[in-house]
C-alpha cells in the first residue's frame, strides 16, 4: 500500500469525487449530463460517452489534489485513458488524486430489509488488475432499506469479509453499507448499523475506510472516526440534492464527502468550457467547505 497515499486519505483536507457510475446508472447520469439514449448505440458507445464526460471533469483546473483527496472510478474507467495515460495514473501523477475502484456488480433482491452485495465471481483477477493499474483501494455498495437487526449483521458481516479478502491485496476498501435516506426507521437502522460496524472494526487487525448515509443524527458516527481500525468516515449524498447535501455533511465534523450526482449537479454536455469549468470549480468548492468542518 502506497503510504504517500495512504497519510493523504487519512489526514487531508478535502473530499473524495465519485465517478463510478456503472452500466445500469450510466444511462442516467448521461441523460442528466444532457446526452440522450439516441446519441449512442450499443454499450461500448455509452461507455465512450460517459468517458468523454469522466475526462472532461478530471481535467477540469479545478479537479485536483489541493481539494479532492481521492476518485473513485468504474472498472471501465479505469481500463482507459486520460491525456495519453491510465487514468489512476493520471490522477495520482498529474492532479495527486488518490485513485479506487468500484468492485461490486450490484445490488441482490431485497431480503430482511437489506439488498446485499451480488456476487464478484472474479474479485481475485479484478483486483490483480487494479494493482497493475495503480489503484489504491475498492468501493462496494450495500443497501439497507429498514432496521432489521438479522439483515444488518447480514450486511456487515459481507461487507468485512470482503474486505479482508481486498485487504490481503494490499488495497484499502471503502466498506459502504448505504442506509436509504427514504427508510421509514432510518434513525432506528443507523443505530443498529453503528453498533454492528463497532463489533466488526473491533475484530479488525487493519483498517478501513467507511463510507456511510448523512446520519439522522449530527456527528453521530464521531465514535466510528475515532476507532483504530478507521481510517476516514465519508458521507454519501444518497439523492439529496447538492445543498441540502453539503448542509448536512456541514453538520458532521470530521466526515467528509465522497459525492457522485451531487458532485455533477449542473454540468451539461452543451456548456462551453468556460461554463463547464466555472460549474465544477462552484460545485467543488462547496463540498470542499462542507467537508472542512
Amino acid at each position: 500500500m502506497n503510504q504517500e497515499q495512504l497519510d493523504k486519505m487519512r489526514s487531508a483536507k478535502g473530499f473524495i469525487a465519485a465517478l463510478d457510475q456503472s452500466g445500469g446508472s450510466t444511462p442516467k447520469a448521461l441523460a442528466e449530463y444532457g446526452i440522450s439514449e439516441s446519441e449512442y448505440s450499443g454499450e461500448e458507445e455509452m461507455f465512450t460517452k460517459v468517458h468523454e464526460m469522466r475526462t472532461r471533469i478530471m481535467t477540469a483546473s479545478s479537479f485536483s489534489g489541493d481539494k479532492i483527496i481521492g476518485a473513485i472510478l468504474f472498472e471501465n474507467t479505469m481500463d482507459r485513458q486520460v491525456n495519453g495515460k491510465s487514468t489512476a495514473a493520471y490522477l495520482w501523477q498529474d492532479r495527486n488524486i488518490v485513485p479506487f475502484l468500484k468492485i461490486d456488480k450490484g445490488l441482490a433482491d431485497e431480503q430482511n430489509g437489506v439488498q446485499l452485495l451480488k456476487p464478484i465471481p472474479e474479485l481475485d483477477d479484478l483486483l490483480q488488475r487494479a494493482i497493475t493499474a495503480g489503484i489504491f483501494g475498492t468501493k462496494m455498495r450495500s443497501v439497507i432499506k429498514s432496521a432489521n437487526p438479522t439483515g444488518i449483521a447480514t450486511v456487515v458481516d459481507q461487507q468485512f469479509k470482503i474486505a479482508n479478502q481486498i485487504l490481503s491485496y494490499g488495497l484499502m476498501p471503502i466498506v459502504e453499507p448505504e442506509v436509504d435516506i427514504n427508510a421509514p426507521d432510518k434513525a432506528e437502522a443507523e443505530q443498529i448499523l453503528k453498533s454492528k460496524l463497532i463489533e466488526a472494526l473491533d475484530e479488525q487487525t487493519q483498517p478501513v475506510i467507511l463510507k456511510l448515509t448523512l446520519p439522522t443524527e449530527a456527528n453521530f458516527y464521531s465514535e466510528l472516526m475515532a476507532h483504530k481500525n478507521v481510517v476516514r468516515v465519508v458521507a454519501l449524498s444518497g439523492g439529496y440534492p447538492r445543498v441540502l447535501a453539503n448542509q448536512k455533511l456541514a453538520e458532521n465534523n470530521g466526515m467528509i464527502a465522497s459525492f457522485s450526482r451531487a458532485l455533477a449537479e449542473g454540468l451539461s454536455a452543451s456548456q462551453s468550457d468556460e461554463e463547464f469549468n466555472a460549474t465544477i470549480a462552484s460545485s467543488i468548492e462547496t463540498i470542499y467547505q462542507a467537508s472542512i468542518t
